[in-house]
C-alpha cells in the first residue's frame, strides 16, 4: 500500500527541557488507513501530530531529529503553506480554530486564502456542510453554536481544503453524548469514503473503527497491546 506518511527515528525535545518527549519514534500511514494513537496525558501525542502537520518547528520551537515524509517528500523541505494543503488538523478545542462571524465565512476562509474560484468555494461549502450535517447553519453566528456544532464546523473548515490526510487531536474531549455521536458518525463516513486519518484519543470507545491502535509511551510509539 502507498505510504502517505513515513516517520523514521523521530526525536523531539521542547526548548528548555532536558528530556526528549519523542524518543526514536517510527511510524507510517497507508492510503485509506485510520490509525488511532493512545497514551497518557503529556506523553507527546499532540506533539507528534504537530510535527506531522508542520506546526512544529514552523510555529513552536524545539530540538528535532529524524525524518518525516509526506508522499515521500521530507516536510523539512516543504513550506508550511504547502503542508497545509496536504494535511488538515482538527484540535481538541474548536474555539481555537473558529474566528469568523458566520459559519459560511469560517468555511470559506481557507479556500479564499488559496485563491480558489468563488463559484468553486460556494460549491465546496454546500458539499461540506452536507457532509457534517450542518446545512441549516450556513449563515449562523459561530458563537451561537453548541460545543458539538462548533467541532463539526471546525472539521468542515478543514475538510473544505480537501487535504489528503486528516489529523484529529482529541476532538471528543469537550463534547456531550450527543456531540460525540455526531462526530463519530462523520468520522466513520470519512473512513467509508477512503480518507486517511490519524486520531489521538484517550477514550477507547471513540476509536473502535480504527484499523490500528498504537500507544505512545516513554517516548516510543508501538502497537497497542490492550488495556
Amino acid at each position: 500500500m502507498t505510504k502517505l506518511i513515513e516517520v523514521e527515528n523521530l526525536y523531539f525535545k521542547y526548548k528548555g527541557s532536558k528530556y526528549n518527549i519523542l524518543d526514536g519514534v517510527n511510524f507510517n500511514l497507508s492510503r485509506g488507513e485510520v490509525v488511532a494513537i493512545v497514551g497518557l496525558s503529556g506523553s507527546g501525542k499532540s506533539t507528534f501530530l504537530n510535527i506531522i502537520c508542520g506546526i512544529i518547528p514552523y510555529i513552536y520551537n524545539g530540538k528535532i531529529k529524524g525524518t518525516v515524509k509526506i508522499w515521500g517528500q521530507k516536510i523539512s523541505s516543504m513550506r508550511l503553506s504547502e503542508i497545509s494543503t496536504k494535511i488538515g488538523i482538527v484540535f481538541q478545542d474548536p474555539d481555537t480554530q473558529l474566528f469568523s462571524p458566520t459559519v459560511e465565512d469560517e468555511i470559506a476562509f481557507g479556500p479564499e486564502n488559496l485563491m480558489v474560484d468563488r463559484e468553486e468555494i460556494g460549491w465546496r461549502i454546500k458539499k461540506i456542510l452536507k457532509v457534517v450535517g450542518m446545512e441549516d447553519y450556513r449563515y449562523e453566528n459561530t458563537n451561537n453554536l453548541s460545543g458539538g456544532q462548533k467541532q463539526l464546523i471546525a472539521m468542515a473548515s478543514v475538510l473544505v481544503m480537501e487535504p489528503e490526510i486528516l489529523l484529529f487531536d482529541e476532538v471528543f474531549a469537550q463534547l456531550d453524548k450527543e456531540g460525540k455521536k455526531r462526530i463519530s458518525q462523520v468520522l466513520m463516513n470519512l473512513k467509508e469514503e477512503g480518507k486517511s486519518m490519524i486520531l489521538v484519543e484517550h477514550d477507547y470507545n471513540n476509536i473502535k473503527f480504527a484499523d490500528r491502535i498504537m500507544e505512545l509511551k516513554d517516548g516510543k510509539l508501538q502497537e497497542f497491546k490492550g488495556r
